[in-house]
């Protein structure tokens, strides 16, 4: 529902040429409402126009896209290139163009509550990722310091400072140049706050000299993921060389960590990880997903002093021992979010697995079971852990072998969960082919019988519809669910795996050729 005032505030801005000749004459307090109406109409020149004018101290652009009293509905989620644009130039355009420099108010630009999700609104339907994002301000942070060198600026122009808050992304394709924008920091007007840290495709090197850069001081999300290839002893040098106070969450890429063939040394090692976490106070979410950590989850977990709120460690063949750390760690009451995917449940741990849930279950709000071997006769089983949890918002349990018939009883059972949004269920195992094994392997993901899923499906949702559950999505994304920060890179890491897979090759035939 919009307001009269928001209503006035699209059709001021709905005309660009008019409403940029009249801002001059905009009340201060009105900005902020005309910020949003320029947003959703996708004005891009009164977008610009408002921020190179901004009038206040504090632009936080999760903030000014949200929920408000005039427009309750919430921008945020809107990646618009065209006004992520207009407003990452127009700030560039603040420092440089204002003619009064001297009287600037605006100290603190918050751009990280921009959410990145699948489905965009916009009508340009053109996104801006948290990538991009990371090249633009950078890129305009060059050309600020670039400007101020070959013109004859006011004196005060080189006293603005504005605190510009951002998650960066960090890949091989634009490492050079947020290098130089963090280098040549101290000497710009918009100053690069890094909140969040994500780094993938990058050499070790790289990533060891530009997390420097980042004020790791201040650092509160720190995302290492896919192709950079840190291991334990690496992340022991992380660790003793930067600090990192604030960290709130943590993410760690597969293979971090083997400790299948550990010497004493890597013993000594991995307590000295530990240790390291536990001086992370803040430390609330931890991923460890693919790392092998078979018998040692208590050496990492243990000496953390606060208790995890988010824990994925999928595919980290974790053995009984482990799950009974879990299910009486202090973790276990806190835990709103946990992923256990890739364990076999019902056979190895049924009992600890009931009491991890029970202790979780005033707080989950997101499960992830994934290949975890539920069978249909797990299936009364599962409904009796998942009763307690109500307040669970998602729940996924793609690539496990169960009937059309189990899905149903448990879709049923789901309808009763009173705050569940989402569910990835898996495709039935009587829509495959009878010989077929699990986990599925990819080549044979797709081989099955479709129009026997489609009619499933339709029948799935038909109990939602009649237990009135129509605001439960339910949906089977066969290969994993939206990632947006890698759907924005996957070229860049498409050409790295294809140049590794070159190289790799390359190597084997001159080992064979040296070999004949």
């Amino acid at each position: 529902m919009k307001s009269l005032q928001f209503l006035s505030a699209e059709a001021f801005v709905s005309d660009a040429e008019f409403a940029r000749k009249n801002l001059g004459s905009v009340a201060h307090n009105l900005f902020p409402l005309l910020f949003k109406a320029s947003y959703l109409l996708e004005q891009r020149e009164v977008i610009h126009d408002l921020v190179e004018t901004w009038p206040l101290a504090d632009f936080n652009i999760g903030k000014l896209l949200g929920t408000t009293v005039d427009y309750q509905e919430d921008l945020s989620h809107r990646r618009c290139s065209v006004c992520l644009e207009s407003c990452l130039t127009g700030l560039r355009d603040y420092v440089l163009n204002h003619p009064s420099p001297c009287v600037k108010r605006l100290k603190v630009v918050d751009l990280t509550g921009i959410k990145d999700v699948e489905v965009q609104l916009c009508e340009c339907k053109k996104t801006m990722g948290r990538w991009a994002r990371t090249k633009l301000l950078s890129k305009l942070c060059l050309e600020v310091l670039v400007h101020l060198q070959q013109t004859q600026c006011k004196p005060c122009t080189f006293e603005i400072s504005i605190d510009v808050l951002i998650d960066l992304f960090v890949t091989e394709r634009n490492y050079e140049l947020v290098v130089q924008a963090l280098l040549q920091k101290r000497y710009c007007p918009l100053k690069i706050c890094c909140v969040a840290f994500r780094a993938d495709n990058l050499a070790l090197q790289k990533f060891f000299y530009i997390i420097k850069l980042t004020d790791p001081s201040s650092l509160r999300k720190l995302e290492v993921v896919h192709n950079v290839r840190l291991e334990m002893e690496h992340l022991e040098i992380l660790f003793n060389s930067i600090h990192f106070p604030l960290l709130m969450s943590l993410t760690l890429p597969a293979r971090t960590f083997n400790v299948r063939r550990l010497t004493a040394a890597d013993e000594l090692m991995l307590t000295t990880i530990g240790e390291k976490m536990g001086e992370m106070t803040q430390l609330t979410e931890l991923n460890l997903a693919f790392s092998i950590l078979t018998g040692r989850i208590r050496k990492l977990l243990s000496p953390l002093k606060t208790p995890l709120k988010m824990l994925d460690v999928s595919n980290c063949s974790l053995n009984h021992s482990d799950m009974v750390y879990l299910a009486n760690s202090i973790h276990s009451y806190h835990l709103e979010a946990l992923d256990l995917s890739g364990h076999n449940i019902p056979e190895l741990y049924p009992s600890t697995f009931f009491k991890l849930l029970s202790h979780s279950s005033p707080v989950l709000r997101s499960l992830i079971l994934e290949d975890c071997n539920i069978q249909d006769t797990h299936v009364n089983m599962l409904i009796v852990a998942l009763s307690p949890c109500q307040k669970l918002q998602e729940f996924k349990f793609l690539g496990n072998p169960l009937s059309s018939q189990a899905l149903k009883q448990l879709f049923t059972f789901l309808c009763e969960l009173p705050v569940l949004k989402n569910v990835e269920f898996p495709v039935p195992k009587d829509c495959y082919p009878i010989d077929i094994t699990y986990p599925i392997d990819d080549a044979s993901l797709c081989r099955f019988d479709h129009q026997k899923y489609d009619n499933i499906a339709e029948e799935l949702n038909f109990i939602l519809l009649q237990a009135n559950r129509e605001d439960v999505k339910a949906s089977t994304p066969l290969f994993g669910s939206y990632d947006a920060a890698v759907q924005e890179t996957n070229d860049e890491l498409g050409a790295y795996l294809i140049k590794s897979f070159k190289e790799t090759l390359e190597k084997l035939t001159t080992s064979l050729s040296k070999m004949s």
